[in-house]
């Protein structure tokens, strides 16, 4: 196994990315504005190819000193565009009450001009967003819910009155198409279906000719982008008086005339044609978590091709693999999670899709890019099954110990056999990506709106055992959020508890379905995607746009926060009050209520003397294990307008929001404090070693929770600093997945790292660390979410 080092090119582009601060650009807000007026009277479909035509038309282009892959989606590095017709309120929000650069984190540069282009554009975009159209179509009992509930992790819960909605993403489209066919080829495919079907006289025809249309401009649109960076690299060129970058320009130039026009021809020629329909993706809808997938296999053709032919060798390969690795870190949008990411999920290893080994040289090299870049993008994951190389183990470990929390592995032998369960074929579930955090979907076939895209919410589990307590109330408010299921003096035994907390559950997860067949309607009706729908199959073979259901697999992707808040308090409810009656029903009940006030004696008792879950105990684990099985298999009986859900267990950092809604819970937690993240053990709780701790995640049915499920685990560097550590640290990842567990993720960095980054934040710029199903700069993530990482449990050695 060959280690290598970061080029000097690598180098210098990283020095690049810390030299330019994030910032705004108005352009494609202003261009996109004007377009919606100009093309008010076209057909949906037609208008957003003909808006993203003249976006990419007229958005400043640049190439930056050292690049060999080349693109941008704002007028510098680093900027973020903005996505008025998403949501747009709660920017102008931010302008006048948190100006977005006077964030003490997450910060983004914005000048005077940009923000007066932004106000200029606020009066046409009232009532026009998706995010109010989604507003007006819901039920006013299911806007209820979502503004008096802390269930989910919308801004009502927290006295804000803006953000359902953002764009569309989630998704691992078909990169393969794209490299193989180019979208000459596509937008040929799409004009012989127009001439072949004729005139559209029958039935749906007639949508069917207009998706067509919009997939032939959407196509000459982003041919035409790239070559607007062909021209620009020759006037470059001729400029340039460094003759080996003047080369360089020169062979951009014929690259950028070349892909993705036509199909590519060389690694350099697949990853400058990969990039240009990623970057394009994301300035067609505002939606995070495109996800290259599997990247080592469909780009390793034209590695292996440039190999054998003396082309390229592997330096030179990495090198290219830096300099894209460090463009997908520089594409930016603006968030409230910090840290700026993006969650483009990127995956090596795994089966093939007859059920070989797919380990091979490109999967190294993209763990090597990772390693020497060693920046938040792309968020990397690792595929393993049971005859994954042991190379491929050392290498996956070797970069776990660097700290920058990646990869993420994921197991095969759990995530196949769910898929199938799900549907899919064998094939298709064996070429599985992971999408975003930590959701399978099938590359290039699976429109899956996993997770969530500022649409389908994160579901808390603590809130509805908060409101199964309370007859239906919330605690903090005391308003009538949920349905009147009694207060805990009604419950005669543990089980009508539960009885309770199932009605609650199922109540809100109707809920969730309304809002999220709402928001799927209206991106139907109001932004459908003909530019992804070129790269999902078969949207241009059925004539089907992806958001109209065109995709081979349709699913909505679920969440569900704090599984082991809700089973720790289950634990206490049953031990304290049902079994061995130490503290009567309303006193207990008023406790709660008065966030623990005065009551220390009986909670230091609950946190010492109640089982709680990740300490390999069964009464806790199988409790946790109830929580989580109960909504995986109520949000499993839903049904989206495009097809079925499919239910998860992780936060991403909601679980800091949704806490910060939540009364006191009888687990110990205090009012406002997070939840526990993932399927991840509450901090601190976990006292018997990570051994124990995945030994009680292995217990919940990984199986059901076919979107995913979350690990976090966090190991001091003396750990795995010898050879010792680093076999321990495989096997006990072999023995939790043997054991049928799905994911995990390693943090491999000191609480007093973390705090002196806290301290000295201009030292620890580029620290990258795990946040949850992504990893983030630690300097730009919020306290609140830097002080969760911080408290997390932090093993000394791996018993």
């Amino acid at each position: 196994m060959i280690n290598f080092s970061i080029s000097e090119r690598g180098n210098k582009l990283k020095e690049q990315f810390f030299a330019n601060d994030p910032g705004i650009c108005s352009e494609r807000a202003k261009i996109v504005t004007q377009a919606h007026k100009d093309f008010t009277a076209d057909p949906a479909v037609i208008r957003q190819a003909k808006t993203l035509k003249r976006v990419l038309e007229n958005v400043s282009i640049w190439i930056a000193d050292n690049e060999l892959i080349v693109g941008n989606q704002a007028k510098k590095p680093r900027y973020a565009p903005i996505f008025p017709e998403f949501s747009f309120d709660w920017i102008i929000d931010q302008l006048e009450n948190e100006p977005f650069e006077l964030r003490s984190v997450d910060r983004f540069d914005i000048d005077e001009e940009t923000k007066n282009d932004l106000r200029s554009i606020q009066e046409y975009w009232k009532g026009k967003t998706v995010n109010d159209r989604v507003k007006a179509r819901l039920p006013e009992e299911t806007f209820e819910a979502i503004k008096t509930s802390a269930v989910y992790a919308f801004g009502y819960a927290f006295g804000l009155d803006y953000v359902i909605c953002s764009g569309i993403g989630h998704y691992s489209p078909n990169y393969k198409t794209i490299l193989t066919k180019g979208f000459l080829q596509i937008k040929k495919d799409a004009e012989n279906n127009i001439q072949s079907m004729g005139i559209p006289a029958n039935g749906r025809d007639l949508d069917k000719h207009n998706f067509w249309r919009s997939v032939i401009i959407s196509c000459e649109a982003v041919i035409a982008f790239a070559k607007r960076y062909s021209e620009l690299a020759k006037k470059m060129a001729n400029e340039e008086t460094n003759d080996i970058r003047k080369k360089e320009l020169e062979e951009i130039a014929v690259v950028c005339e070349r892909v993705p026009a036509f199909p590519a021809s060389s690694f350099h020629e697949a990853c400058q044609s990969f990039y240009f329909f990623q970057l394009v993706l994301q300035l067609e809808s505002s939606g995070h978590s495109i996800s290259p997938g599997r990247f080592d296999q469909y780009m390793y053709p034209y590695y292996k091709a440039d190999i054998e032919s003396a082309k390229l060798n592997q330096e030179q390969a990495l090198e290219i693999l830096e300099c894209l690795w460090v463009k997908l870190a520089e594409i930016n949008k603006i968030g409230a999670l910090g840290g700026y990411p993006l969650f483009q999920n990127l995956c090596v290893g795994g089966q093939t899709r007859e059920g070989q080994d797919a380990t091979n040289d490109l999967s190294y090299l993209c763990l090597d890019a990772s390693k020497n870049i060693g920046l938040h993008q792309p968020s990397i994951s690792a595929r393993i099954w049971n005859f994954t190389p042991e190379e491929f183990w050392k290498k996956v470990i070797q970069v776990t110990k660097t700290g920058i929390g990646m990869p993420a592995l994921y197991n095969d032998e759990v995530i196949i056999p769910g898929m199938l369960n799900r549907g899919k074929s064998v094939e298709d579930a064996r070429d599985y990506a992971i999408v975003g955090c930590v959701e399978p979907g099938v590359q290039g076939y699976e429109y899956g709106w996993s997770g969530g895209n500022g649409d389908a919410p994160f579901f808390s589990m603590p809130a509805c055992l908060e409101y199964a307590l309370n007859d239906g109330k919330n605690m903090l408010t005391g308003a009538q959020t949920g349905p009147k299921t009694g207060l805990l003096s009604d419950f005669e035994t543990f089980e009508e508890l539960q009885n309770a907390y199932d009605i609650q559950v199922q109540y809100f997860i109707d809920h969730f379905t309304v809002i999220t067949n709402a928001a799927d309607l209206v991106h139907q009706e109001f932004t459908p995607l003909p530019f992804l729908s070129c790269g999902m199959e078969p949207c241009v073979e059925r004539g089907i746009e992806v958001n109209a259901g065109g995709a081979k697999y349709n699913t909505i992707g679920t969440a569900g926060v704090g599984v082991s808040n809700a089973g720790d308090s289950l634990m206490a409810l049953k031990k304290f009050v049902f079994d061995e009656g130490i503290i009567e029903k309303t006193e207990f009940l008023e406790i709660l209520k008065n966030n623990w006030e005065g009551q220390e004696i009986l909670r230091n008792r609950i946190l010492a003397e109640v089982e709680h879950y990740g300490n390999d105990d069964d009464d806790a684990d199988n409790m946790a294990s109830w929580v989580a099985k109960r909504y995986c298999e109520m949000t499993e009986k839903s049904m989206s307008c495009r097809g079925p859900y499919s239910p998860g267990l992780y936060p991403v950092t909601y679980h800091v929001l949704m806490g910060a809604g939540l009364a006191a819970s009888a687990d110990g937690r205090k009012a406002g404090e997070p939840l526990a993240d993932g399927i991840s053990p509450v901090h601190g709780r976990d006292t018997n070693g990570p051994t124990a701790l995945l030994n009680s995640a292995a217990k919940l049915d990984h199986f059901i929770s076919s979107n995913g499920t979350l690990l976090n685990m966090k190991f001091h560097p003396s750990a795995v600093k010898s050879e010792k550590g680093e076999s321990s640290l495989e096997a006990l990842t072999k023995g939790f997945f043997f054991s049928n567990g799905l994911h995990v993720q390693y943090n491999v960095v000191s609480s007093k790292k973390l705090r002196d980054a806290q301290c000295n934040p201009a030292k620890y710029r580029d620290l990258v660390v795990r946040v949850a199903g992504y990893s983030a700069l630690f300097v730009g993530l919020h306290p609140v979410i830097q002080e969760d990482i911080i408290t997390r449990t932090e093993f000394m050695e791996m018993a």
